[in-house]
């Protein structure tokens, strides 16, 4: 990681409106919509480029994003497609170049590269009905490609999609916290969206009569969507998930009510309160 100067620019002067974002040395632009916007958006040179965009939104419940990642010769008639079909998606970000230099082949490169580390990644449900297939090109076009697509992946993050963002941040052990109690025990650390705790994580089977309502929800959930799942007498985190807060990862972990900033340790048993709250 280094510095970085992103230019953003807000053609109505709206921050919650219509934003394109730039690295003002780089060829690479991104602009954000909310669907609401679609007929404003039109009018921007920009959508009817060669491009990758993404459609963002939530599952009914809210619990989960979701994204799905299409490519176009005319992103903004492709979307305008998904406007008429899909119901799920509140925002759109289209990647393109600043002068309209992508080919079809580029997009359906970008395409294929997106859906291939955004489900690696696992920070959203694709809404994809399947994968795309990578398309012929030459090995120097593909490393000019990836050299793009990070700079896509800042941008989105940027634009609040970190949708290619690596769960992990830590380090090194110095970073790493542990929850323990009964049969449960679980590593994690503490990151930008919330609390991260690591797959494999093995929580306490059964909660207490005092556990708070909301947690027994958040378990419940977490097991219909298999993200944990029963082994014997105890539940397994299937993945690495970030959860809301340190206090809402220990509640989960051991079944009951718990103050994460408490719960959560270091090797050396000094609390996340200790350390980041002192």
């Amino acid at each position: 990681m280094k510095p970085q100067t992103i230019q953003i620019f807000l053609p109505d002067g709206s921050p919650t409106s219509i934003r394109e974002a730039e690295l003002t040395n780089r060829l690479v632009k991104a602009i954000l919509f909310p669907r609401n916007k679609i007929q404003e958006v039109a009018k921007r040179e920009m959508v009817h480029y060669t491009g990758v965009y993404f459609l963002f939104g939530n599952t009914e419940d809210g619990a989960k994003p979701l994204v799905y990642i299409g490519e176009g010769e005319d992103c903004f008639k492709r979307i305008q497609s998904h406007n008429r079909n899909k119901d799920f998606w509140t925002h759109c970000v289209i990647v393109s170049t600043k002068t309209d230099e992508y080919t079809k082949t580029d997009g359906k490169y970008l395409e294929y590269h997106s859906l291939v580390k955004a489900k690696e990644i696992g920070r959203y449900v694709i809404e994809n009905d399947g994968g795309s297939n990578k398309p012929s090109i030459s090995e120097s076009r593909e490393y000019d490609l990836l050299d793009n697509f990070e700079t896509a992946k800042m941008l989105l993050a940027t634009l609040g999609y970190p949708i290619f963002e690596d769960k992990r941040k830590a380090k090194s052990a110095k970073e790493l916290f542990y929850c323990q109690g009964k049969d449960a025990k679980a590593t994690g650390e503490l990151t930008d969206d919330g609390f991260l705790v690591y797959k494999d994580g093995i929580c306490n089977l059964e909660p207490t009569k005092g556990m708070n309502k909301w947690i027994g929800i958040l378990r419940n959930r977490l097991v219909e969507e298999d993200i944990l799942k029963q082994e014997n007498d105890v539940l397994v985190l299937q993945q690495d998930y970030i959860f809301n807060s340190p206090s809402a990862a220990a509640a989960t972990i051991l079944a009951r009510s718990a103050n994460g900033w408490k719960e959560w340790k270091n090797k050396q048993g000094v609390t996340l309160d200790a350390l980041k709250r002192n």
